[in-house]
């Protein structure tokens, strides 16, 4: 590392020694201004192409080059654009810890923003405010900026307000650099990861493809679903919130005691399964699938996921899973022995995958551990005039 960053260190003292200044995104801005609502369906695999507030969550990181989704520009009323070098803020989220989630778009094409979305043009590097954007002490600045209802959110005025510190643009372009290498490195053990997961995945459609020949019963015999009512969201408490896609919130009061599947009920991730442990709450945009006795709740687990539940979900910008629609479904019940046998194949397989303490998933963790400290050890300046 001490390689890496010699550069750096010379670029430092030949052209800030006295330190840097730190700005508000309000100074820095040359315009900022929030999308327009792009719905669900108006989502389309050709065309102009698009970024949904929830995509910043879950499917860019602090750059990306071309977008996943696209849409028929005739069809959006009140057009918003965004270009290369923009800046993207998610301003609606579950997490006070994840809110304003921004990234760079480093593309070439003229893109459109969905509605939550707030679009910062500037005239820095791109890459290395949104590196900037992403340390532990610019999260805590988007989240004074939180407003809470059923979700967080997060506004225009709260973003302006955020300061980061603006070295010159070469110091900018050698941070960018040392932390691209370890983006880059984190981005192939993903990749590689990835295959398994999809491997993984190919093994467990497989291992449920026999239910074809098993008479199905309604999912409503085999589990009761009711929703989360959580409203008391704290920055620090006892025990977690989940919600619809993890660990969201903490509170003082424990609802739930036992293991239990949740699904998300609400929003980008509707559909989204996963299991809830210990002493817990469940948030109101997420439901609470709770097995019958006689039917083993790892494999009801394993079969929803392998269900894609998201294509239940109805509804544009803020799309929904009802439980009576769930109620509705149809699954495959083979005999409680059998139950077990592939709970403990798959459990295996997912092992390999998410396990924090084995091969890649650990590796993974530790250069993503490695990463944020040199990122928040980079990005930490001297103010000027201190």
């Amino acid at each position: 590392m001490v390689k890496i960053v010699s550069r750096l260190q010379e670029l430092i003292s030949q052209l800030c020694p006295n330190g840097v200044e730190y700005k508000s995104l309000g100074e820095l801005a040359t315009d900022i201004y929030r999308g327009s609502g792009i719905k669900r369906d108006e989502v389309t695999e050709i065309g102009t192409p698009c970024v949904r507030y929830g995509e910043i969550y879950t499917t860019y990181g602090i750059w990306f080059e071309e977008c996943v989704s696209h849409t028929i520009e005739e069809n959006i009323s009140n057009k918003k654009y965004f270009e290369h070098g923009d800046i993207l803020f998610a301003i609606t989220g579950e997490s006070v810890k994840e809110i304003a989630k921004s990234c760079a778009y480093i593309g070439n094409e003229k893109c459109l923003a969905g509605g939550d979305i707030v679009v910062l043009k500037h005239n820095q590097d791109a890459k290395y405010l949104s590196y900037a954007l992403s340390t532990t002490e610019a999260q805590v600045q988007k989240s004074r900026g939180k407003v809470k209802s059923k979700v967080v959110h997060s506004s225009v005025p709260a973003i302006k307000e955020i300061v980061v510190p603006i070295p010159p643009l070469e110091v900018q372009r050698e941070i960018v650099r040392i932390l691209d290498k370890f983006t880059l490195l984190i981005a192939e053990l993903t990749a590689e990861l990835t295959v398994r997961k999809i491997q993984y995945e190919y093994y467990r459609n497989k291992m449920f493809s026999y239910n074809k020949r098993i008479p199905e019963i309604i999912l409503d015999d085999v589990v009761s679903i009711t929703s989360g009512k959580n409203k008391e969201r704290l920055d620090e408490g006892e025990f977690p919130v989940f919600g619809s896609t993890g660990i969201i919130a903490k509170t003082n009061t424990a609802v739930y005691n036992h293991e239990q599947i949740l699904v998300a009920r609400v929003g980008a991730n509707a559909g989204y399964v996963h299991l809830a442990n210990g002493q817990y709450d469940v948030s109101d945009n997420t439901l609470i699938v709770d097995v019958k006795q006689g039917y083993l709740l790892k494999y009801v687990y394993y079969m929803l996921i392998n269900m894609n539940l998201n294509q239940y979900a109805k509804g544009g910008g803020q799309p929904l899973i009802t439980a009576g629609e769930l109620k509705k479904l149809f699954i495959s019940m083979p005999q409680y022995e059998v139950q077990k046998r592939i709970v403990n194949i798959l459990e295996k397989f997912d092992a390999i995958c998410t396990d924090l303490n084995i091969g890649l998933p650990a590796e993974i963790e530790a250069r993503q551990k490695q990463y944020e400290y040199y990122r928040d050890k980079l990005l930490t300046f001297k103010e000027l005039g201190e």
